[in-house]
C-alpha cells in the first residue's frame, strides 16, 4: 500500500506529539516530519530530498504564521496540499483560504478519526469542503467576485467543460477517460489546459472557477 506522506507544523508541541503518534499508527499514513514553527518547516523542506504530499498547518504561530507559510509554499512547493487546522477557525475565512490555495480548513476540535478521513479525501481529490463551508463560499463569491468575461482564446471548449464538471464531481483522470471515452492521458491533457485557461493553481481553484462561471452550482457538488 502506498502511504500518504505527511508533515505537521504547529507551535503547540503537545498537539504535534499527539497528532504524530495517532497518525503514525494509521496504516496508510507516514509522518515524514514535524515542525514547531514556519521557519523550521521551511528549513526541513530545504534539507530533505523527500517532501510531504500533505501538510497539516496551524494558522496562528509565533514568527511566520500559517498564512505566510501557505503563500510561500504555493509559490515554491505548489504540489504540497495544505490542510489548515486552527483554533481560530471561522467559516468567514473560507474565501481567503481557497484563494491562497488551502485544500481544507478545519477547526482544532476535529476528531482524529474524521481528520484521517479528510486527509485521505484531500490526497485523492485535492480538496475537502463541507456543505456549510460551500454555502459561505458561495455568498462570498456572489458579493465580492465579478463574473469574468472570457476572451475567445481563453474560452473553454465543450470537452473541457465536460472534464471540468467531472473534476468537480471528484472523478479521477481514469474515471473521466472512461466516462468520456477518451484515454487517461487525454483527460490529463484537458485538465492541464483547464489550469492554464482558468489560472487556477489546484483542484480547489477549478471548483471555484466552475461555480463563478455558472458551470457548476454549489448544490451539484458532491457532499462530504
Amino acid at each position: 500500500m502506498d502511504k500518504i506522506i505527511l508533515g505537521i507544523t504547529d507551535d503547540d508541541a503537545l498537539i504535534v506529539s499527539l497528532l504524530q503518534s495517532f497518525l503514525q499508527n494509521t496504516a496508510d499514513i507516514q509522518v515524514l516530519f514535524t515542525a514547531n514553527s514556519g521557519q523550521e518547516l521551511l528549513d526541513k523542506l530545504t534539507e530533505q530530498d523527500v517532501r510531504p504530499q500533505i501538510l497539516l498547518l496551524d494558522l496562528k504561530m509565533e514568527g511566520m504564521d500559517g498564512i505566510a507559510v501557505t503563500e510561500h509554499l504555493k509559490i515554491n512547493y505548489p504540489d504540497i496540499k495544505i490542510i489548515v487546522i486552527s483554533s481560530h477557525y471561522q467559516k468567514s475565512f473560507m474565501g481567503f483560504m481557497v484563494k491562497t490555495g488551502v485544500s481544507a480548513f478545519l477547526p482544532k476540535g476535529i476528531s482524529p478519526v474524521e481528520l484521517v478521513d479528510i486527509i485521505r479525501i484531500v490526497h485523492k481529490q485535492g480538496y475537502h469542503f463541507k456543505e456549510d463551508q460551500l454555502e459561505v463560499l458561495r455568498g462570498q463569491i456572489a458579493v465580492k467576485t465579478p463574473k469574468p468575461i472570457l476572451s475567445d482564446d481563453a474560452a473553454l471548449s465543450e470537452r473541457e467543460i465536460d472534464v471540468l464538471r467531472l473534476i468537480c464531481r471528484q472523478k479521477t483522470a481514469k474515471e473521466i477517460g472512461d466516462i468520456l471515452f477518451i484515454t487517461q492521458r487525454t483527460a490529463e491533457g484537458h485538465k492541464n489546459n483547464l489550469f492554464v485557461k482558468t489560472g487556477a493553481k489546484n483542484i480547489a481553484g477549478l471548483v471555484i472557477y466552475a461555480i463563478q462561471q455558472g458551470i457548476m452550482k454549489v448544490e451539484e457538488l458532491p457532499l462530504i
